[in-house]
């Protein structure tokens, strides 16, 4: 195996589970489903449960049991086992034969004892010992009706989906976001009797709910197993109000003691809270091929990193809408075909012409292989030409099964070439340029002001204008890339224009999107409206549709819209050296806009290395408080993130293909020989903010009980 990195980290994880799953029934939840799909592919897990009588099943409340010739039982699950998750094992196995059931987490022993309240010196006291997997096995032989058959409970850390070789996501981890300054008025209403918190600053782990503090626990016990498997101690550091508190978690994350005493490897692991630039999030300026296919086509249906590839085309039937569920979609991730991965992660590494032209060379070389007969054209490629290639394959079932990989990342291409967004592209992009530009030269009334002629009721628009979502995308882009700026009577007056042309736009709609609903309502809830929907919205995240969505209430939806985006635009206020974003323009250079992560990467490389002003570190014990301490009389070098040899870098909140690939080069071409590890809680497309923003499960994450 090749030096220890994300992909090997996950492999390993998987091997153990495949160990176990020999002939049995193997029911998966979601996030450790997209663990395997990015890793390894199922089909390296069918071909190890073997035989035509044992399945894979979504772990649900109503899955399918095991059936008399299915005595075996393996689950696979991200969360901890504890509450509904446990009541869903009982289910499962209640109305099947089992006699044999292995329950592997993902989340470790420790954490199950922070979940079940045990104090942390009686924790340390039974290191080495799992008192509670050990009554979770006695539970499984009860509820298989015999307490002499098998059951084993496991801890295995499947937390990444690795989406290239410097990338991976934490699928488990999808909806976990930064706060924003309303988040402290919820926590503080929460803490009736304790010390008022004043904002983002002065919140730190003891003021947070506790399924978010646990949500955090969950994945600083997965990450101290990837440190573990890269053999390194780490220092960890903090860009953002969430990410310190994750960085001192894993800072301080006892279990972890031992575990760096022996390690020989040094590693810097930054933590970056997207909330601090949502302008790279919602942007259009990334030149990535991959960027658009995972903003414009479906998303694969329990995934948060994948799309649907319409494969109706390779097959015979007609290319009309009700086919498209006939035939099994296809996807981005190849991890079981070496072409097809080769291709991937050239499409990730290049701009979007150059990928283009990589896609028409695989195809070519496919059809050579398999002797099609193919026509070669140079000059530009056009989604005809490519869909020419792929139609050789149509009818020749080796050469599809050959190929099958490839020809599902040349349909993504040509359908994403070909789909209507794809064209809006520019138009954003173009938009965008004009709207940095203003910012530079005008007062932000003006900036939002030329929004208001693009806000038309669905009645009034066209193909070419901006529907509600992608307005609502353009006001966080304005709101980020702004930054903190001064209310004067001008700009309250054009937020209201703005304001009422959105409010009566939203009451227009003849339907609402399924965004607009979760958003609406999100955003009725936060205010206190409409008591008997409260909660009922806040758990579907979804509001009445737009016939009941009352000028009123449509009204108070955008205040508290608005609300929001003030709270993304003084996001950066409290930083000293990453508070803008925006490199203003003049009469000869065109204003740019500046990556929040380009400049915390270009500080740790800082070849003065000064001690970093917004990259705060985090202390790991006594130690550490000692050095820090004497350094204000002796001469005591601070650990500073480009010490060692390896960065792991962590977006807290969502990352983009193209700002993963810029963090690479960047480091490739400041730190030559640096190795970086860049991780995140999602790929994210721009319609990703708004869903994530107006989350109402922020503070109190499901956590399966």
């Amino acid at each position: 195996m090749s030096a220890p990195g994300v992909l090997s980290f996950t492999q390993q994880g998987w091997e153990q589970v495949l160990a176990k799953v020999k002939r049995a029934v193997v029911y998966l939840d979601s996030a450790c489903a997209e663990s395997l799909h990015w890793g390894c592919g199922s089909t390296r897990l069918l071909e190890a449960v073997g035989g035509p009588e044992f399945h894979l099943r979504e772990f649900e409340s109503d899955a399918v049991g095991g059936g008399v010739k299915q005595p075996k039982a393996v689950f696979v699950l991200s969360c901890l086992l504890k509450g509904r998750t446990v009541e869903t094992i009982r289910d499962i196995i209640c109305r099947s034969h089992f006699q044999y059931c292995v329950v592997v987490t993902a989340v470790s022993h420790a954490v199950h004892l922070t979940a079940n309240h045990v104090p942390a010196a009686a924790a340390a006291e039974l290191e080495g010992q799992h008192p509670v997997f050990e009554q979770l096995e006695e539970k499984l032989c009860e509820w298989m009706g015999n307490m002499n058959y098998t059951a084993e409970v496991l801890h295995v850390p499947l937390l990444l989906a690795p989406a290239a070789p410097y990338l991976a996501l934490t699928p488990a981890f999808a909806s976990l976001f930064p706060l924003l300054p309303q988040d402290v008025h919820l926590l503080n209403s929460a803490r009736p009797d304790k010390r008022r918190l004043g904002s983002l600053g002065e919140v730190d782990a003891s003021t947070l709910t506790p399924k978010l503090l646990l949500q955090i626990r969950c994945l600083v016990s997965g990450l101290s197993s990837l440190c573990e498997h890269l053999g390194v101690r780490e220092e960890c550091f903090a860009v953002g109000s969430l990410s310190r508190i994750i960085a001192a978690d894993l800072a301080t994350y006892a279990p972890a003691k031992n575990r760096r005493k022996n390690a020989t490897g040094r590693a810097s692991v930054i933590f970056v809270d997207r909330t601090l630039d949502l302008t790279g999030a919602v942007g259009h300026h990334g030149d990535n091929l991959v960027e658009k296919i995972i903003s414009v086509l479906p998303q694969l249906p329990g995934h948060t990193n994948d799309v649907m590839v319409n494969m109706v085309e390779l097959t015979a039937l007609q290319q009309e809408e009700e086919n498209q569920n006939v035939v099994a979609p296809g996807c981005l991730a190849q991890s079981h075909d070496t072409a097809a991965k080769a291709l991937w992660e050239a499409l990730l590494n290049t701009k979007h012409k150059e990928a283009v032209m990589e896609v028409r060379r695989h195809l070519v070389e496919a059809a050579s292989r398999e002797n099609l007969p193919i026509k070669m054209s140079m000059g530009r490629v056009s989604p005809g030409q490519l869909t020419s290639y792929i139609q050789l394959f149509k009818n020749n079932l080796k050469a599809l099964r050959n190929h099958c990989g490839l020809l599902q990342l040349g349909l993504a291409t040509v359908q994403t070439l070909k789909h209507p967004q794809t064209a809006k592209w520019d138009n954003f992009l173009a938009f965008e340029r004009l709207l940095l530009q203003s910012i530079g030269e005008s007062s932000m009334s003006i900036v939002l002001s030329q929004l208001l002629p693009m806000i038309k009721p669905s009645t009034q628009r066209t193909n070419d204008d901006y529907n509600l979502e992608e307005l609502l995308i353009l006001l966080i882009y304005i709101y980020s890339v702004t930054g903190e700026f001064v209310v004067d009577k001008d700009l309250g007056d054009t937020e209201e224009k703005v304001k009422k042309a959105l409010a009566q736009a939203f009451c227009e709609e003849s339907e609402l999107s399924p965004l607009l609903q979760k958003i609406t309502g999100a955003l009725q809830a936060a205010r206190g409206l409409l008591a008997s929907v409260v909660t009922e919205a806040g758990r579907r995240g979804s509001c009445d549709s737009s016939i009941n969505l009352t000028s009123h209430k449509s009204k108070i939806a955008v205040d508290e819209l608005f609300s929001t985006l003030r709270d993304i635009a003084g996001a950066r206020s409290p930083m000293k050296q990453f508070k803008s974003v925006c490199v203003p323009g003049n009469h000869s250079h065109q204003a740019i806009y500046k990556p929040l992560l380009k400049q915390v990467v270009e500080e740790i490389f800082n070849p003065e290395k000064p001690d970093p002003v917004d990259i705060e570190h985090m202390s790991s014990g006594l130690t550490d408080l000692l050095k820090t301490g004497f350094s204000m009389f002796m001469k005591v070098s601070r650990p500073h993130p480009s010490d060692h040899p390896l960065l792991i870098l962590f977006v807290v909140g969502g990352i983009t293909v193209s700002e993963a690939k810029m963090v690479k080069d960047l480091v490739a071409s400041l730190k030559p020989g640096a190795q970086v590890i860049l991780l995140s809680t999602r790929l994210l497309k721009p319609l990703n903010i708004p869903e994530l923003l107006f989350a109402t499960d922020r503070l109190h994450p499901d956590l399966g009980f």
